[in-house]
């Protein structure tokens, strides 16, 4: 989908603060309300806006526990893939879960309430799929930076 010079202020907007009213961001991009939200929509359809989401502290709602984990399969083949992927879907502990090029296959950031609840965690998750070659995990100690925000550059004026 191709986007202008206006929706890309809009995404930087939105970026920031997913609260502002169409209203709000209409001013701030010296449009109606009414053409804000055609263009929202329109962004959201073509698959330019994925999600709406509030960025939660782990830590503030009893998982102070995080760990990013590099997980190896046992064997590179599609279906095994996919059926990994469905499996990081639907794990509630899984928060993010990324297919990589490199040493490992996937990176995912996991949270916890406990270490021993990540351990009863990595023995349902990995231990038991026979696919999996290996993991690693890494415990955060600090998070420095939080969020989803990707540059957006508008498009040039041909």
């Amino acid at each position: 989908m191709r986007y202008d010079r206006i929706d890309a202020r809009i995404l930087e907007i939105m970026q920031k603060n997913n609260r502002l009213t169409s209203e709000t961001i209409g001013e701030m991009v010296g449009l109606s309300a009414t053409a804000c939200q055609r263009r929202l929509k329109r962004l959201r359809s073509g698959g330019i806006v994925e999600a709406d989401v509030s960025i939660v502290s782990a830590k503030a709602v009893g998982r102070p526990i995080q760990m990013l984990v590099l997980v190896s399969l046992e064997r590179e083949r599609s279906d095994i893939i996919d059926k990994f992927k469905r499996a990081i879907k639907s794990s509630d502990e899984v928060v993010n879960g990324f297919y990589v090029t490199g040493d490992a296959d996937f990176i995912l950031y996991i949270t916890a309430r406990t270490m021993e609840d990540y351990e009863q965690f990595t023995r349902r998750f990995f231990y038991e799929n026979l696919d999996i070659k290996s993991f690693k995990t890494m415990v955060i100690m600090d998070r420095v930076k939080a969020g989803f925000a990707v540059p957006i550059k508008a498009p040039s004026e041909d």
